[in-house]
């Protein structure tokens, strides 16, 4: 049977709807989880044959309005959406692959200030290009050319680090699922893949699940080795100088714990900070 990314996709999404999700009776035992071909193809008003060459990967180039009408009948998210579209062809991919990254010194400089922040400089392809000197106290294990999905399933200290380390591994998979639908020849992230695929079956499991959201706001519990629990809140920014560039920023509520926590960190990262270094962090496919 032929296939395609975005048979593949629709085909996973389908067996995570249940028909109670989506109004349809739950109407006794079924062979396979979630929705039937033919009641997604009801839902999202296309005919059962049309909606078959679409999982099956015969039909490959399906209009804008099937795909909204498919977004609406498997309950996707505004992520999953712009997978769904990107894996269809429908958003223009980037012109250049691969080549050097580099870290603006500007943005290292911005960050730098912020002494009760941390912040991570991701690429492409979840390398930490750069940290400042608070995101390099929070995350030892994750040093300027480090991978943050290859260190999430190959460093055995990570597991206890995330005191939710099987939700943290699967947004992480997720995460990067949607970083591969946005630049799917990129060198660097195939190489990526290919190491995490091949390296770890639970990296593997979880990436047949074919899950795709990006970075947002939530909530990080992390078992720090010098100060205990921290409670982050996360939120992502692209880096417009550099597409395919994440900023990646953590922050505590004031008058919490790990408040104080990250200002007794950034203390002593203050007295172990390493001589500054002119040359941004880079890495090249």
């Amino acid at each position: 049977m032929t296939t395609s990314k975005l048979g593949e996709y629709l085909r996973s999404r389908r067996a995570r709807v249940t028909p109670p999700d989506v109004g349809l009776p739950q109407d006794g035992r079924r062979r396979v989880p979630g929705l039937r071909r033919e009641e997604v193809a009801m839902l999202a008003r296309i005919s059962v044959d049309y909606y078959l060459r679409l999982e099956q990967g015969r039909e490959r180039h399906p209009s804008p309005q099937v795909l909204d009408a498919l977004g609406d009948a498997l309950l996707l998210d505004d992520d999953g959406r712009l997978h769904l579209y990107r894996i269809a062809g429908m958003t223009p991919l980037p012109r250049h692959e691969g080549g050097i990254e580099r870290a603006d010194p500007q943005l290292l400089a911005l960050a730098e200030l912020w002494d009760r922040t941390p912040a991570l400089l991701l690429g492409r392809a979840y390398d930490v290009l750069a940290a400042n000197t608070l995101g390099r106290a929070v995350f030892p294990h994750l040093p300027p050319g480090a991978n943050v999905l290859l260190t999430m399933f190959l460093d055995p200290s990570v597991r206890s680090f995330h005191a939710h380390w099987e939700k943290a591994a699967a947004n992480a998979v997720a995460g990067f699922r949607f970083l591969e639908g946005a630049r799917p020849n990129d060198p660097r992230i195939h190489e990526v893949l290919r190491t995490a695929s091949e390296s770890s079956r639970e990296f593997a499991d979880l990436w047949q699940r074919r899950d795709a959201r990006g970075k947002s706001d939530a909530a990080k519990v992390l078992l720090h080795p010098d100060v205990g629990e921290l409670t982050l809140r996360m939120q992502t920014f692209d880096v417009r100088s550099a597409p395919g560039q994440q900023l990646i920023v953590y922050h505590a509520q004031e008058g919490t714990r790990t408040a104080e926590a990250l200002r007794l960190l950034g203390s002593l990262a203050a007295t172990r900070r390493p001589a500054h270094r002119d040359d941004a962090p880079k890495r090249a496919t």
